[in-house]
């Protein structure tokens, strides 16, 4: 019986053998395989047409926009508002025009934001409204989505001609000099170096200034530390001399930007650094890098800046919990043109769940610094993000992030449903397992939970008195102005004629005027007051 089995084992592997070497013979040869492996291992250039190339045809005249107008659309956070602005620099500085018109500009340009999946389908939609209705303009995308998809926006939209991630723009007239030659230009090399310090920025409206470029942290979910490259700090002084020009301009507030803005250091000059030892995470706090040492910190970089102008008010954003040293808690209430607005950055309120996405904190060291920073600051305001759905995430955890909310007491929450984006670690290592329904369904409990805690906050503030820095017009009203408290709550006011404790004139408001208001009403997202008297930050 042995001996049969053995035997017919042997005859049926002999066919399958035979089956195997004429599907072999008949198929694929080597050279197709090594083919493919060739085709896999290539990659595509980061920089095109190289500027080698772009020598033997452009002469610097070409660089020249000479009239040309640009549209300039920007999407995403107040960095990407910062990098359009550095862009307009750029342009405006080699003969190109601002244009306000998409339809009629010879150049529409794209600041992109690739954080979500939502963010990057208004962009799609935009470029297909921009194929149909545009006259024939050179269309460019810049920013988060032009690294994340490179050369793939040119080949799928049909319409862009120039892409530029967020270190290229520098180059941005060689690249539309390019295009105008009939080529299809693109720039995605991120650098280790690049901040833009030397380049002024024509701003359109706020006030901003960008200390710091890129992030190390690598939490799980997010596609930043792959668009924007390593963390690297500005130079301070060139940070002091900004802000030293926007307080000559006139400006009344900056807000410091930084994807993690806490953890700056300014290692320029370590020599004469007077804070070269002192840490820069929080005890406890964990991180996926050595932590860093030496050079000027945030809290160095924050007390010169405050010290610019006693009438110009500070806020910064975005921190990362981990890099909030007493230090700078205790310098935000010593100084009182820095705004008493934190935002402190949870995500979840579970641990499990901020185990996965990398955070490097549980809840509970979370909250023992919001006690800490509550001790020092009582009547902070304070804010947060927080992603509902991550991978893993159960209606438990879901609860006690809901609890979080509650027992902080939030002023404001950015809240979004969680969306996997590749080249994360958790697109690499984790499942997206949670249901888009149910992810929505969480979010707006989240931020249902954030406004009845945000409603409380500011209710409890009728019949106060606050000051309000005036921003401009209503865009409800023209007889109204809307401003912020030092908290960052909107404010409405009527348009007035209004008394001034500095010289007792009386004149309606403007953008930039510091009002004491009583407070009358209150919604989860604005108050409503009465101007008592124009004065100063410093008088106040």
């Amino acid at each position: 019986m042995l001996k049969y089995s053995v035997k017919r084992f042997y005859i049926n592997n002999i066919f399958r053998f035979a089956s195997t070497k004429t599907a072999i013979k008949n198929g694929p040869g080597l050279d197709h395989f090594i083919g493919e492996a060739q085709k896999t291992k290539q990659r595509q250039p980061k920089i095109f047409p190289s500027p080698n190339e772009t020598n033997t045809y452009l002469n610097p005249e070409d660089f020249n926009g000479n009239g040309r107008t640009v549209k300039f659309l920007t999407y995403g956070c107040q960095m990407n508002v910062n990098d359009m602005e550095i862009v307009r620099s750029v342009l405006f500085q080699n003969g190109y025009v601002e244009g306000f018109d998409e339809k009629t500009a010879d150049i529409v340009l794209l600041m992109t934001c690739s954080i979500r999946e939502s963010a990057e389908e208004k962009i799609w939609r935009k470029l297909n409204w921009l194929k149909n209705n545009s006259k024939k303009c050179t269309v460019g995308v810049l920013g988060c989505m032009a690294e994340r998809i490179r050369e793939g926006i040119i080949e799928k939209s049909k319409v862009v001609d120039l892409v530029a991630g967020p270190d290229a723009y520098r180059d941005l007239p060689r690249l539309l000099a390019a295009t105008r030659f009939g080529r299809n230009a693109m720039n995605v090399q991120l650098s280790f170096e690049e901040t833009y310090a030397d380049i002024q920025p024509v701003r359109t409206d706020v006030a901003t200034n960008s200390i710091m470029r890129g992030c190390d942290n690598m939490c799980t979910y997010c596609i930043v530390p792959f668009t924007r490259g390593k963390e690297r700090s500005r130079p301070l002084e060139s940070i002091v001399e900004e802000v030293k020009q926007l307080s000559a301009e006139g400006f009344k507030q900056i807000i410091l930007l930084g994807q993690n803005v806490n953890s700056y250091r300014d290692t320029s000059q370590i020599s004469v650094s007077a804070s070269t030892s002192e840490p820069s995470t929080v005890a406890g706090f964990k991180t996926v890098y050595k932590p860093k040492t030496g050079g000027r910190t945030f809290a160095t970089l924050l007390e010169k800046v405050s010290d610019i102008d006693p009438e110009m008010r500070i806020r910064f954003t975005s921190p990362h919990p981990k890099d909030f040293p007493l230090p700078v808690i205790s310098l935000i209430k010593e100084r009182k043109n820095i705004c008493n607005q934190l935002h402190l950055p949870a995500q979840s309120g579970d641990n499990q769940v901020l185990d996965a996405m990398g955070r490097g904190y549980t809840r509970e060291l979370y909250l023992d610094l919001v006690t800490q920073i509550r001790e020092i600051i009582p009547n902070v305001s304070l804010t947060s993000d927080f992603i509902a759905g991550f991978c893993g995430e159960t209606r438990e955890a879901h609860q006690r992030t809901l609890d979080l909310i509650r027992q902080v007491g939030y002023y404001f929450c950015f809240v979004f449903p969680y969306s996997m984006r590749e080249k994360t670690r958790a697109h690499r290592r984790l499942v997206d397992d949670v249901p888009e329904d149910i992810k929505q369904a969480r979010a707006n409990e989240l931020a249902s939970v954030f406004r009845e805690v945000a409603l409380k906050h500011n209710e409890n503030l009728i019949g106060t008195r606050q000051l309000v820095l005036i921003e401009g017009v209503s865009r409800r009203s023209p007889d109204y102005m809307v401003g912020k408290a030092d908290c960052g709550v909107k404010v409405i006011i009527p348009n007035v004629d209004t008394q001034s404790t500095v010289d007792n004139s009386f004149s309606k408001l403007q953008a930039g005027d510091y009002i004491a208001a009583n407070i009358l009403s209150a919604t989860s997202q604005t108050l409503a007051g009465e101007p008592l008297y124009r004065t100063t930050l410093a008088s106040y």
